[in-house]
Order: structure tokens, then sequence, then C-alpha cells
């Protein structure tokens, strides 16, 4: 079953809020086990907060010595298993990185975040290496504002495009997202009457799961041929 891991170096680039989105929607079709392997442990504070979809759960990770159990337990379990990972580089990191079918690595539109990226991709290509395998990765744009980009916010996209595969649709910056940490659940569980605008976010977080499984498939597609 596949294995789909969040990474990146810099704090703040939406990392939880895209493991959030992508859990809870395919958790309305089939079985998903999240796993916060996260010192911050916010996607674990997110779980708390209400109901989480009848198909989902969430585990805190034990850490580095437990990671691989967990993910195999996982496996077994569910039909996707997600990963929140921690920022900076770590023998749990390294390992949940090296089991993963695909690793999404979000960035925000700023120098910093598209560094972060670069070096996360640099870390990724090792691990690899050490593997002896492949192990696909996809740029996730988070954060972003919907209007025409700016000539810098245009640079970095071109900056990234050159770095690694950068996925076509992006997560807008939306109060529905960002609700998502004060009220738990996924978008579908948010009330309109407190939350404006689910139904655009809804369409955004469609987009980007559907990419997700096709890169999935692609993925493995490739690795048959």
């Amino acid at each position: 079953m596949p294995v789909i891991s969040f990474a990146t170096s810099k704090g703040g680039a939406g990392k939880t809020t895209s493991a959030i989105v992508l859990g809870t929607e395919l958790a309305q079709g089939t079985d998903v086990i999240m796993i916060d392997a996260d010192p911050a442990h916010r996607l674990s504070r997110w779980s708390t907060l209400s109901p989480l979809p009848e198909r989902l759960g969430v585990i805190t990770s034990g850490g580095e010595r437990s990671i691989q159990d967990e993910i195999a337990r996982a496996q077994r379990q569910a039909t996707f298993v997600i990963i929140d990972l921690e920022g900076s580089a770590s023998r749990l990191t390294s390992f949940a990185i090296a089991e993963s079918d695909l690793v999404i690595i979000p960035s925000g539109e700023e120098q910093q975040d598209a560094d972060a990226a670069i070096e996360t991709l640099a870390e990724i290509e090792m691990e690899g290496r050490a593997r002896r395998r492949p192990i696909p990765t996809a740029i996730l744009f988070a954060r972003t504002s919907a209007a025409v980009k700016s000539k810098l916010e245009k640079h970095i996209h071109r900056e990234l495009s050159r770095a690694g595969r950068v996925m076509q649709t992006e997560l807008h910056r939306r109060t529905a997202f960002s609700s998502l940490h004060n009220a738990g659940g996924g978008l579908r569980q948010l009330d309109p009457a407190d939350v404006n605008g689910i139904d655009k976010a809804l369409v955004n977080a469609q987009s980007y799961v559907s990419e997700i499984i096709d890169i999935l498939e692609e993925s493995r597609h490739a690795q048959t041929a």
C-alpha cells in the first residue's frame, strides 16, 4: 500500500496542513492511517479536536526505533499511509523516506522556502542512492495566492521546476485550510456558518488529491516497466 511522506526543512511551509487535506479527502473513500513523526505533534493535536472521518486513523510515532514497524503495521491495515515528518534531517526521517513511495515537499513562494525545498530534494536523493532505488518526489506549492504571480514568484517556480518535479496543483491560501487546525476534522466537517469558502477549498483539495494519485500510478508503472 502506498506510503506518502511530507517533508521540508523549513517550518511554516504548509507541511501538516497538506498532509491533513490529503488524508481526510482520501478517507472519504478508503482506509487511511496517518503517522505523526514530527516532534511538534501538530498532527496529533489536530486529531483530538473533533471526530475524525470514519476511515481515518492517526498514530503518534514512537520514534526512530519504531517508525519502520509502525509503517509496516499501517500498510497492513490501510490503503494509504501518510507520514508527517519532522523538519530536520534525522534517522527517523531517513527511515521513513526510505519506506516511501512518494515524498511531497511543500514550499511557499519565498526564496527561503525554495532553498529549503532544494535542500530537502538533495537529502532525498542521497537517501535514494544509499537505498539503491529512486525515491519519487514532488514539490507542492502551498499557501499560495490565486492571483497573478509576481516576478519573484515566477522566478521561484522556474527555479524549483529546474530542481525537481513541481505539482501542477497548488494549495492556495484559504481560510478553510487554516481553519482545520482550530476545528479539527476535514473540510467536509467544517461549518459553512463559521468558515467561508469551503466549496472552493474542496475543489482545490480534490484536484490536489487527484494529481497525487496520478503521480503514484505513474511511478508504479515506471517501476514495473
